[in-house]
């Protein structure tokens, strides 16, 4: 029979000879020793390496130390500490506890040893600590250290970074490029701590990125940038929204978002090869937070608009790609640039230059397809949004008495409820395209049967491109893309949407080709390639009044393709965003 005694915290087992055997007599077999008792009770370690030795005394059944015995020490297992078999010498090897038994004879004991590192220094290195991109990412390498400068390791290492805005720790140490800026780093574990500085720098073919200090229009100038009555809130070259003109990337159009659960404004940014989302919830620090690959190869053009929360885009020159839909509430939280994918598609189109969407009926309008699906002659193709994320095809129409080839190709369009002075047409959903040769004006309200109401062109027409409604519906100003000589702005009277009449055109200061312009009450924002953007008063449409502008190429203002590609103005604080294609991302503010 064996019978374990536990006394404080000295182990004790006492034994008890049966039939004779090893009696007394046999101090070498431990015939006489009835107990082995270890000291101390139980050892710990806080470094890798450390050692203590143990001790341990033989006594007889009466309680006598019994001289002379042999102890052989032992442990179960390798992996946590080792113990001299002979010197009782127990050194920490690995974290955890294991036992250690004192055998004499037929008698044993044994004690619990504990290894548990406590790093008693931190260290923080990090393989890159600049960064000149976006989404750039690097992982840190953190050290804990015992007293023996054995590696200590641990879940537990905290990182925080000073500035967010900048780059973003995670909790793995992944270190992320969020924008242009310097940061510290740190990583702390007990009362431990170790930073790194980081540096984000973020330059364009105009100097750095403006953020954090915005910049006045005052005599002509904001910076690098000409300019009339527009400050400069911020500025995000390329590599700001995380492309790279390296690799041959370049912006295009964009459209915006607001978050109707906190009012957060976010400009959604078309990319060669994909969408970037920007949170402008401090306009004079925005932040790219993420992007949507292209579907497919990239391309020189993409389009993106907006219906319940739900971003929908489209890239002409993209066989396959169809329309990406994504939700644009994942926006909320993220912290780190993200790459995203997309929540859904649609592919009864294929290849397509533009869309719009009419957000007061729920249809959005692809236009300008090719490459495969239902093209419409590239005319509308008009898609039922009420399923979200799984729209369906609702019908096409297409004016073949314009576009280039004759197939009704409209390049852009606008589609409306119509509120305009035309009672003959009030309460229908009304759709004017820019159609290349002419504009377009047709009844969708029934999209199994859309209704041509009429066309309108003009003798000198280079390429009718795109145009806005005024506010009141009464005017529609167009631009013409290709027409040469001086930026033209055409003016056409829509009293009678069966008959269209032009009533003005506005020339501006300078040859830069037209692009992207949109109407917010009385003022016209237009995006005019080389110059950038041009403000006008149209509260008299047919007398437009230029009333600022902010050049984005500052080299130039001559006809071509480089420059202002298009711009937001609905934001509710009043900003105004605007791509350039070379240059990046402008944040804009009108002066009162």
């Amino acid at each position: 029979m064996r019978r374990f005694v536990v006394l404080g915290t000295l182990l004790t087992i006492t034994a008890t000879g049966c039939g004779g055997e090893n009696g007394p007599s046999d101090p070498g077999g431990g015939g006489g020793a009835a107990t082995v008792e270890i000291t101390p009770g139980s050892v710990s370690f806080d470094a890798i390496g450390s050692s203590t030795t143990l001790a341990a005394v033989v006594k007889d059944a009466g309680g006598s130390i019994l001289s002379g015995q042999t102890i052989t020490w032992s442990v179960p297992a390798p992996g946590i500490v080792t113990v001299g078999a002979a010197t009782g010498v127990v050194t920490a090897v690995a974290n955890g506890s294991i036992t250690v038994r004192a055998t004499s004879g037929s008698a044993s004991a044994e004690i619990t040893a504990t290894v548990a590192q406590v790093p008693v220094s931190l260290s923080l290195t990090a393989p890159v600590s600049s960064f000149t991109l976006v989404g750039s990412r690097t992982t840190l390498q953190a050290v804990a250290e015992d007293a023996n400068g054995n590696s200590v390791p641990s879940s537990a290492f905290a990182y925080g970074s000073t500035d967010t805005g900048v780059v973003h720790v995670s909790g793995q140490g992944v270190v992320t490029a969020n924008g242009p800026g310097t940061a510290d780093v740190s990583v702390s574990l007990g009362g431990l701590e170790d930073a790194v500085s980081f540096a984000v720098t973020i330059t364009g073919p105009q100097g750095d990125a403006v953020v954090g200090s915005p910049v006045t229009c005052s005599g002509g100038m904001a910076g690098a940038f000409p300019c009339d009555r527009v400050d400069l809130v911020s500025y995000l070259p390329l590599a700001g929204l995380g492309a790279s003109a390296a690799q041959g990337d370049f912006m295009n159009d964009m459209w915006g978002w607001t978050d109707p659960s906190d009012g957060t404004e976010f400009a959604l940014v078309g990319r060669r090869d994909g969408l970037t989302f920007v949170d402008l919830s401090d306009p004079e620090r925005p932040r790219a937070v993420g992007h949507l690959p292209s579907a497919v190869d990239a391309t020189a053009w993409r389009d993106v608009k907006v219906y319940q929360n739900h971003a929908y885009v489209v890239s002409d020159a993209a066989p396959g790609h169809g329309v990406q839909i994504f939700d644009l509430t994942r926006l909320r939280g993220v912290d780190a640039f993200t790459t995203f994918t997309e929540d859904g598609r649609y592919t009864g189109v294929s290849s397509v230059h533009n869309i719009a969407i009419n957000e007061a009926t729920g249809f959005a309008y692809a236009v300008g397809s090719g490459g495969g699906g239902t093209t419409c002659g590239g005319g509308l193709h008009m898609i039922n949004l009420s399923n979200l994320r799984n729209p369906a095809f609702a019908g096409c129409f297409a004016d073949a008495t314009t576009g280039r080839i004759g197939t009704g190709y409209t390049h852009d369009v606008q589609c409306v409820v119509y509120a305009g002075p035309d009672a003959d047409h009030t309460g229908r959903e009304i759709c004017i395209g820019s159609n290349e040769t002419a504009i377009s004006v047709a009844d969708v309200t029934d999209k199994g049967s859309p209704v041509a109401l009429s066309t309108a062109t003009y003798p000198d027409v280079g390429y009718v491109h795109q145009g806005w409604l005024s506010a009141d519906q009464r005017y529609f100003m167009q631009n013409d893309e290709l027409d040469g000589g001086l930026t033209r702005m055409l003016v056409w009277d829509m009293l009678d949407l069966d008959d269209p009449i032009l009533v003005t055109e506005h020339l501006g200061p300078t040859g830069a080709t037209d692009h992207n312009m949109y109407v917010d009450g009385n003022t016209l924002f237009h995006s005019n390639y080389h110059f950038g953007l041009r403000i006008l008063d149209v509260s008299d449409p047919a007398s437009p009044i230029e009333v600022g502008f902010f050049d984005t190429h500052p080299p130039d203002d001559a006809w071509g393709f480089s420059g202002s590609w298009s711009n937001y103005p609905y934001f509710p604080s009043g900003i105004i965003v605007m791509t350039s294609a070379e240059e990046g991302l402008f944040v804009l503010r009108r002066q009162p």
